[in-house]
């Protein structure tokens, strides 16, 4: 038989309770600062990822494409102003980002074969490394050339005459910056001029240089004034 009063028991619940709320709190704890720790860590670890450091850490990139950037208005420019490695070659946004980190493991995949690790390897594989990047900033509309460089800010009356022409035509085809802007940074790899058949083998014109997108034009329709003057 219970010989407590409803105090005692009323009492002895609410210290149940507690006890409860204080186990439960401690993980809810121990989870927020761990949770607080991996997002400080993984962003450190994206930062560090993107600096040009990392990026010329190993002799491939720091003996090729490196040095080849160091030459280029990317590297030195009269409005110092500097695009590292990263801001031309790793979206912004989380998502694009996250995956072009994920394609990056087939990159370690061929440092630790040894795919490029000597010039002439890397100068082999230098038109396939090329049409790889072309296509990948031709599918996001040249997003990471666009983070700097925007169309509706351009100054036209600071441009060339050329660039005008060639800016003001790309626009209204619908074209994108790398269909024009390739080996802004590195060397070109060998284009196939169709010139003669001593030529020696290299990318399809096509394919270094695009056609624009065909303009949808819209039907005329007949105002009948023909037919008003033939009568």
């Amino acid at each position: 038989m219970n010989t407590k009063s409803p105090v005692e028991v009323s009492a002895s619940a609410a210290k149940r309770r507690k006890g409860w709320k204080r186990l439960l709190t401690i993980p809810i704890i121990t989870a927020f600062v761990l949770g607080v720790l991996f997002v400080a860590v993984f962003n450190a670890t994206m930062d560090w990822t993107n600096t040009e450091a990392f990026c010329i850490s190993c002799h491939e990139m720091k003996d090729n494409v490196y040095r080849e950037y160091q030459t280029s208005v990317h590297y030195a420019n009269r409005s110092g102003v500097r695009a590292v490695c990263s801001d031309c070659h790793v979206p912004k946004e989380f998502v694009p980002k996250m995956i072009r980190k994920v394609q990056a493991s087939n990159e370690v995949l061929h440092k630790i074969l040894g795919s490029i690790d000597t010039p002439e390897k890397f100068e082999a594989k230098r038109a396939q490394l090329a049409q790889n990047e072309w296509r990948r900033m031709k599918a996001n509309d040249s997003q990471e050339c666009r983070n700097c460089h925007d169309s509706q800010s351009f100054d036209f009356s600071m441009q060339g005459y050329r660039s005008v022409n060639q800016h003001e035509d790309g626009l209204l085809k619908g074209q994108t910056c790398i269909d024009c802007h390739k080996g802004v940074v590195h060397k070109l790899p060998p284009i196939a001029q169709g010139i003669n058949l001593a030529d020696p083998p290299g990318i399809a014109l096509e394919v270094f240089k695009p056609s624009a997108p065909a303009q949808q034009t819209m039907p005329v329709e007949d105002s009948g004034a023909e037919e008003e003057e033939e009568e």
